[in-house]
């Protein structure tokens, strides 16, 4: 009879989550770089290109997976490859050889409740002058 109750437990627990498709992916980190002085974005301008970018993990210099956001004259630095699994990541965003930021992300991820979340325990950016808009979660970083 014990085993007959314990098999009932295990099948209700396993088919909680059954049809129940939760998952959450990781928020970007996006980043604007303007100008500190007049605030146009170095790309907007042509001071930057496109090309010049270069996001690297600091331990090995190995590259770092990121997108360009053109659309509407925007121009956005998008990093969407941290978190999608339990890491430290400790990157160097560049722009033509230059070090614009150091980006470190202790990132957890977590099941609850049937659904799949990114946690973050720690996020901070380091070696630049920026802002944080909580509304669009874009970084504007100041150079």
């Amino acid at each position: 009879m014990a085993l007959i109750t314990l098999l009932m437990v295990q099948g209700c627990n396993n088919n909680d989550c059954e049809g129940l498709d939760c998952f959450t992916q990781p928020t970007a980190f996006v980043f604007e770089i303007v100008d500190q002085q007049t605030g146009e974005n170095l790309f907007t301008n042509g001071t930057y290109t496109p090309g010049q970018i270069e996001v690297l993990n600091s331990a090995d210099n190995s590259k770092r997976d990121f997108s360009f956001i053109a659309d509407n004259d925007r121009n956005l630095i998008s990093i969407g490859s941290i978190g999608w699994e339990t890491e430290i990541a400790d990157v160097v965003l560049k722009i033509d050889g230059e070090d614009i930021l150091n980006l470190y992300v202790d990132t957890e991820r977590v099941t609850e409740n049937c659904c799949n979340f990114s946690k973050y325990n720690k996020i901070s950016i380091e070696n630049a002058v920026y802002d944080f808009d909580k509304q669009t979660f874009i970084y504007t970083i100041y150079v």
